[in-house]
């Protein structure tokens, strides 16, 4: 069963370099269906649900390690196996020197719009993926932002608009 965020909600959690949980709002815990207690050191991904493609994360990783924010649709499953969409950015957290010493993300409600169309184009890199692994979804992704025209920065904005 889906569930959805209220309009003011935003969902904050903060991890450690291995994406392990190190704190999350109310909003957080609350919409995870998870105790704080089973949350925190948990790896992130608890949250990963089966329809979120490989190729999504790979390309979060990457920017967030190169201490670059990212914005993604990401479909997120709670304990209990149900499910809620959010619009994530995604940002490394820096000591005074500028090392990398954790990672923290903010969430709000998505649009409709960006839902269906990512409903629609993760099926297709899923498919892609079943096929030939992430670099063939990753492909698949760079094929079509090239032929929209669009980076991917460019375009996961504009449908949250």
């Amino acid at each position: 069963m889906e569930i959805y965020m209220n309009e003011d909600e935003m969902i904050v959690s903060k991890t450690d370099l291995k994406g392990r949980i190190t704190y999350g709002n109310e909003v957080f815990i609350r919409m995870s269906g998870y105790t704080e207690g089973e949350l925190l050191n948990a790896p992130h991904n608890i949250l990963r649900h089966q329809d979120m493609p490989k190729i999504v994360f790979k390309l979060l990783w990457d920017r967030i390690q190169s201490k670059k924010s990212i914005n993604a649709y990401v479909k997120n499953k709670t304990k209990n196996g149900d499910f809620y969409w959010v619009f994530a950015n995604v940002t490394a957290s820096l000591d005074t020197s500028g090392k990398i010493i954790g990672y923290y993300s903010v969430r709000r409600k998505p649009s409709n719009k960006g839902i269906e169309t990512m409903k629609n184009l993760y099926t297709k890199l899923l498919e892609s993926e079943k096929n030939g692994g992430v670099s063939a979804s990753g492909k698949l992704l760079d094929e079509t932002l090239k032929n929209a025209g669009i980076s991917y920065d460019e375009f996961i904005v504009n449908l949250q608009k």
